[in-house]
């Protein structure tokens, strides 16, 4: 590496915008050869061949004005790594993106969608549109950002989301357990218009110095924490009393919080607008943070049917949700057809052990994955050997099983923004943080999400594209529907 693409690599470290560290990232790739690398189809990560074949089929088809092979042909099946072109290892060598194969490629068929989508092409029937669509956006998938559990790190996902909105990135899909929960909230309570608002550095700046305590008490860990009362006041100031439910018309983003379950034979929930749709998120924030052994477990709130507030499930109480579920994907897989994770991974408990792709390359990196699932195995062993020796002591069965909760959870998914620092001073964590110290945790968290933009503007394109459209022919479809009847009536 020469003196001048170490300056470079010093920019963009140093970079204050998304603008500035594109600016350097891209005069970096001039320098090293990677847009000589991005512009040739070849490589060994990917069938080249097969999209490039793909890709000239649909030009031609489109260029011919032949909009029923265009169907026929995306009809075959839109794939979001098609000939392995969704490897995180394709976006590991230039700075700026991937091959321009695979941009091409992509652009081509949002281009087509929306051509098919048209008023122009009326040779296909709205009815026969409506049904491809809604089988391409099924199969296809969405995407979803997760947050971690994350202590008072919670600020670095803020810089996450922050970047995201930027870029009108920031998918509607949302989960958070703990610390992630309280960025979730804000998220899913306020619209874009607000959000901008509130993500500036003064309106940070601010809200820290109004109270320091709500993120500081949530995150757990400060020596002399703000009683229950204090923290309840300032959730309330903080996130609109709403209900899952209200929060997705509000803003039509899907909240999702995790919280595990206080009592030893329950199991966790992830609550949202699905499953528990007049659930109040003030109380189920409260309870996502409920760190055991420092929190009281907390009863969750939900409205009745005349709106008045009421316990819910009162039976039962609940804590932090990174416990038994940080990164809920199943369940999200299941609710909404999610198949595509984002992940802001900011959890210091795991932190020093996880890396930013589920696939290892290197011996190092097989011996470390090895040494991990070996270790996760004998413990679960272990746990099963010494269960009934455990179940006479209830408070180290609890602490047993919370263990092994946090260990058999993965923590990673398709694109994982993490902190370029992974260890912290464990003493620091559960100390206030200075104005200073959370915005250099905001920028940290935005500028580990710069380096991710391009891939997630590639993988999350086709989806978002579709979404839209299929909104726009649904909305469509119930105004066709409307007036029939009002046509009939008359």
């Amino acid at each position: 590496m020469t003196l001048g693409t170490r300056k470079l690599k010093k920019f963009m470290e140093q970079a204050a915008t998304y603008e500035e560290w594109r600016e350097a990232a891209a005069d970096y790739d001039r320098a090293m050869g990677f847009d000589r690398w991005r512009s040739k189809d070849s490589s060994t990560q990917y069938d080249n061949v097969s999209i490039r074949i793909r890709l000239d089929s649909l030009q031609s088809l489109r260029a011919r004005h032949d909009n029923r092979g265009l169907l026929f042909t995306l009809n075959e099946g839109i794939h979001g790594n098609m000939g392995g072109m969704g490897k995180s290892s394709l976006y590991e060598r230039a700075m700026l993106g991937t091959k321009q194969l695979i941009v091409d490629y992509i652009d081509e068929i949002v281009d087509g969608l929306e051509l098919l989508a048209s008023p122009e092409v009326d040779d296909i029937s709205f009815e026969e549109k409506l049904d491809f669509f809604r089988r391409a956006h099924h199969c296809f998938g969405r995407s979803a950002l997760m947050m971690s559990g994350s202590g008072m790190l919670l600020f670095f996902h803020v810089g996450v989301v922050k970047a995201l909105l930027e870029q009108g990135l920031l998918p509607n899909i949302l989960s958070g357990a703990s610390g992630g929960s309280i960025v979730g909230s804000l998220l899913c309570t306020h619209s874009d218009d607000e959000l901008r608002e509130i993500l500036t550095p003064q309106h940070l700046v601010q809200e820290i110095e109004h109270k320091a305590g709500l993120f500081s008490s949530l995150g757990g860990l400060r020596p002399k924490m703000l009683a229950v009362g204090e923290v309840q006041e300032m959730v309330e100031r903080l996130i609109p009393d709403m209900t899952f439910q209200e929060s997705f018309e509000h803003t039509g983003r899907m909240l999702n919080i995790s919280v595990a379950a206080a009592e030893t034979h329950q199991t966790s929930r992830l609550l949202n607008a699905i499953t528990s749709p007049n659930v109040l998120i003030q109380k189920s924030v409260m309870a996502s943070g409920a760190v055991p052994g420092l929190f009281p477990a907390v009863m969750l709130e939900a409205r009745d049917k005349w709106g008045e507030r009421q316990p819910y499930l009162p039976s039962r109480k609940w804590v932090d949700g990174s416990v038994s579920d940080d990164l809920p994907t199943k369940r999200l897989a299941r609710l909404y057809g999610v198949n595509h994770y984002i992940v802001s991974q900011a959890n210091p408990a795991v932190l020093p052990f996880v890396t930013g792709t589920k696939h290892h390359r290197g011996t190092l990196a097989i011996l470390k994955s090895t040494a991990g699932q070996t270790g996760r195995e004998w413990l679960n062993a272990s746990a099963a050997i010494f269960h009934k020796s455990l179940s006479r002591e209830t408070a180290l069965s609890q602490a047993a099983n919370t263990l092994i909760s946090v260990v058999n959870q993965d923590y990673i998914g398709d694109i994982n923004i993490l902190p370029r620092n992974r260890f912290y001073n464990p003493f620091k964590l559960l100390a206030h943080r200075s104005v200073d110290e959370v915005m250099k945790l905001v920028l940290s968290g935005e500028r580990s999400t710069w380096r991710k933009i391009e891939m997630i503007r590639n993988q999350t394109r086709i989806s978002t594209a579709l979404g839209k459209i299929v909104r726009d022919y649904e909305a469509q479809s119930l105004r066709n529907h409307n007036r029939l009847k009002r046509d009939k009536a008359a």
